[in-house]
């Protein structure tokens, strides 16, 4: 953390790290990072955009596994800080992975009213509490996931036999079976085999939901097994990267756009094209077996809105499309909540990053009037460029400098917000 940074506390426990501008400022622009449930206080906006000029404030969520309702909470507290800094007239959210989700969704209540999640097809409601919460000027979603509903989805092991626990396994839908066609430097799984594990996987990750709304409907009318809430395990659905399954060890598998799209290059050069994934292959290991590191250990309430959205009998994705979730069921996925977003949106994705395909789709669900789509070539999901897959040192270049280059540009030009 630069020694511009002072470390601060919020309202309600919220910790924060405030970067101040160095050199000539941004005049009144301050930017929010948060994610939704790591540790942001020195993620690399805040050292980036402050030597841009720009105040930066990266917060955490105060309660890691506290529901959404509280993060959102959380967020809000960290804007009305901003709102009321000496000299800061707009602020902008910055979502990054899993902070795609939760800056997402704090911007579409804020804009719309806790009435926004409150329609019928949402597997669980806002609260009415949450109304009136302050918007910001802008949202920007560098490498967002699709939401961490989603993520879990994905991450979600059908290969399990009993919801007891993770150690029986069907042999037949294991990724990390050979004679399914892994291999540990990358897999080539037959379209019978990945056919067959997006199927279950989308058929168990509806009974688990099932599962819980029972649940909660129990505890909702008394007959639970604690009047506020329970203990939900599910055995290999944790939603960390490493537990991402199939197309991490498929490459092949969300490997390009659909449509041609803006690539920046070392040199500074926008192409239009068709854009590939260059991620290499990953998670050579399960982790299904382990309580610690494979399951996803939450609350009926909070694996509701935080961790669930329904899939339809289409659930399935190739190399370039993800097909068959229902973004509406919950306001736990980015893909649904820009839907309601006027902000303007930037939408920014790696390609060398594994959530890479991400960023078209919740380009193409966005409905702002203004929304801007770019990938920066060769970097990863920290920003930083993948120097093992050049070809030749120094092909993508400096790729952290010329994602927050690209963000700066951006800010600058959005006359709403430098009027």
């Amino acid at each position: 953390m630069e020694h511009n940074a002072a470390l601060i506390r919020l309202a309600h426990g919220v910790p924060g790290a405030l970067y101040r501008p160095r050199g000539e400022a941004r005049a009144g622009i301050a930017v929010l990072v948060m994610h939704s449930d790591a540790d942001y206080l020195s993620f690399s906006a805040g050292d980036e955009l402050s030597a841009r000029g720009y105040h930066v404030l990266c917060a955490n969520v105060a309660e890691k596994n506290a529901g959404l309702d509280r993060k959102l909470v959380d967020v809000s507290h960290a804007i009305r800080f901003l709102r009321s800094f000496p000299g800061i007239e707009k602020v902008i959210l910055l979502g990054h992975s899993g902070g795609g989700t939760l800056l997402s969704a704090y911007q579409n209540l804020a804009e719309n009213g806790a009435k926004a999640f409150a329609g019928p097809e949402k597997l669980v409601k806002c609260s009415t509490t949450l109304d009136g919460l302050p918007p910001a000027d802008g949202l920007m979603l560098l490498d967002s996931n699709w939401g961490n509903g989603a993520m879990r989805l994905l991450s979600l092991d059908p290969a399990v036999v009993s919801e007891d626990g993770g150690v029986r396994i069907d042999a037949s839908l294991d990724l990390f079976n050979p004679a399914n066609g892994f291999s540990p430097d990358g897999s080539t799984y037959p379209d019978e085999f990945i056919r067959a594990f997006q199927h279950e996987q989308g058929v168990r990750n509806n009974r688990l939901i099932d599962e819980a709304l029972r649940r909660l409907r129990l505890i909702e009318s008394g007959s639970g097994r604690y009047a506020d809430d329970e203990p939900f395990i599910v055995p290999g659905a944790a939603h960390g990267f490493r537990n991402n399954k199939l197309y991490p060890q498929d490459t092949r598998l969300m490997s390009r756009s659909r449509e041609a799209r803006d690539l920046l290059r070392a040199d500074g050069s926008l192409s239009r094209e068709v854009i590939r994934c260059v991620r290499p292959p990953q998670n050579d290991r399960s982790y299904t077996a382990s309580y610690h590191s494979g399951a996803l250990a939450t609350t009926v309430r909070t694996f509701l809105d935080s961790y669930a959205v329904r899939t339809t009998d289409a659930y399935g994705y190739d190399e370039s499309s993800l097909r068959g979730v229902d973004w509406s069921s919950s306001y736990n996925t980015a893909v649904g909540n820009v839907r309601g977003i006027a902000a303007p949106l930037l939408v920014m994705g790696m390609t060398a990053g594994w959530e890479f395909a991400a960023a078209e789709t919740i380009f193409e669900s966005a409905t702002s009037e203004d929304r801007t789509l770019a990938f920066i070539e060769g970097a990863n999901h920290q920003f930083k460029p993948m120097t093992a897959l050049e070809d030749h040192p120094g092909q993508f270049g400096d790729t952290m400098r010329s994602t927050y280059d690209f963000v700066d540009r951006w800010i600058q030009e959005r006359p709403g917000i430098c009027a």
